[in-house]
């Protein structure tokens, strides 16, 4: 009798799916709005657009890019104004040898840097970082989501120096309980419109989680969506706030850390 009862009560719990996770103020879920690689239309275009709605992306910038240098004081304006700015390392190294990877240069490949070196250069954009934005705390986007460098792990030896890493793939995460906040997954969209974003934000709002997005061109450069597909997902946004937080990766993230830290 006994067994009979574990089993059902086992099975109960199953069925029941993941315990919920609570979100401040009663939100269902989560929005993370991030942008990578440091481009010219971010700043032109995805910027404006979440000023206008009183939204807080996260910008991950690769340091070395141009747009960074000659734009300078427009990203220390977008931290000023509550924006977080995010390590893409200097470089932005991938591994050459995977597949779809041509486009890697020789000098920035990473099957041919050590982990020291990335190791070296993250934490060195970290120092460049705080020099923008006078920011301590600090998350991290991974480029192309490869951490092996010349065969060794780089980002498990700076992992301690984040709150939280994106790496993984998937826009929605499966459940917070389980969740890594050093391999939290994220999609990059690519040439969707606006209801499918939108999709992919209620579906997290069913599964009371939180939804990343990692965009890189808007309505310019590459990898890009539209001007008109970003802003119908923030219009979306905008006229359900009392369901979904909207906020920088770092807030959300630290949010879920204390949520996790052990009552005193």
């Amino acid at each position: 009798m006994w067994g009979c009862l574990w089993l059902l009560a086992t099975f109960g719990a199953q069925a029941a799916g993941p315990a919920p996770f609570h979100w401040p103020d009663g939100h269902k879920a989560a929005v993370s709005l991030a942008y990578d690689d440091a481009l010219d239309s971010q700043l032109d275009i995805a910027l404006p657009q979440l000023d206008q709605y009183g939204f807080k992306g996260s910008f991950y910038l690769q340091l070395s890019r141009e747009p960074v240098a000659r734009r300078m004081e427009a990203w220390r304006a977008a931290a000023r104004r509550g924006h977080e700015l995010g390590n893409h390392t200097l470089f932005h190294q991938c591994s050459g040898s995977a597949k779809g990877h041509e486009w890697v240069e020789p000098a920035r490949d990473l099957d041919h840097t050590s982990a020291a070196q990335m190791r070296d250069q993250v934490l060195l954009a970290n120092t460049m970082l705080q020099a923008l934005d006078g920011q301590q705390q600090r998350t991290m986007t991974v480029p192309c989501g490869d951490v092996m460098a010349e065969g060794e792990d780089y980002v498990r030896q700076v992992a301690a120096q984040f709150v939280a890493i994106k790496l993984g793939e998937g826009a929605v995460v499966p459940d917070m309980a389980t969740l890594d906040l050093h391999a939290v997954p994220v999609e990059a969209p690519v040439g969707v419109t606006g209801a499918q974003l939108i999709a992919r934000v209620e579906k997290a709002g069913r599964r009371g989680t939180m939804v990343n997005f990692t965009f890189h061109g808007v309505g310019g450069d590459y990898l890009s969506v539209s001007r008109e597909a970003h802003e119908e997902l923030l219009r979306y946004l905008a006229a359900h706030r009392d369901v979904y937080w909207v906020d920088t990766f770092l807030a959300l993230t630290r949010y879920v850390q204390a949520q996790r830290a052990p009552t005193p």
